[in-house]
């Protein structure tokens, strides 16, 4: 069964309590990158380009502690980890699906013709899904 460890503090709304869940630069990357499939450490930190394997390693942590990602360890040699998305994260990933919506709708506002799109380079995170 997954511990949740809770963060102190009082959240003002909901938004506060979610953000402290995907607070950060690569949380929601990592999300997105275990919605695609389980992973090990080095798929992940290639899925994720420009994430040191510090910040890599503590919110992997960070989103275990909250029930968001499963890690899975396999009693071989050498020893296999692999990273997973739970039931809590799969349901976070799908509330994050209009976000990303809103985020290429922005990116894309205000180009003009349907070959403006292809001009704009897709943001990890914001694909179409």
């Amino acid at each position: 069964m997954t511990r949740i460890v809770r963060r102190p503090g009082a959240f003002v709304c909901g938004i506060d309590a979610a953000m402290d869940v995907i607070g950060g630069k690569w949380k929601v990357l990592i999300l997105w990158a275990l919605n695609e499939k389980t992973c090990r450490f080095g798929e992940l930190r290639r899925a994720v380009p420009g994430v040191t394997e510090k910040v890599l390693s503590s919110h992997l942590k960070e989103l275990e502690d909250d029930g968001i990602v499963h890690r899975e360890v396999y009693a071989e040699v050498p020893p296999r980890v692999e990273y997973s998305l739970t039931p809590l994260g799969l349901s976070l990933n799908a509330a994050l699906e209009p976000l990303g919506a809103w985020g290429r709708d922005h990116i894309y506002r205000g180009a003009e013709g349907a070959g403006a799109e292809a001009a704009v380079e897709p943001v990890a995170g914001l694909g179409k899904r």
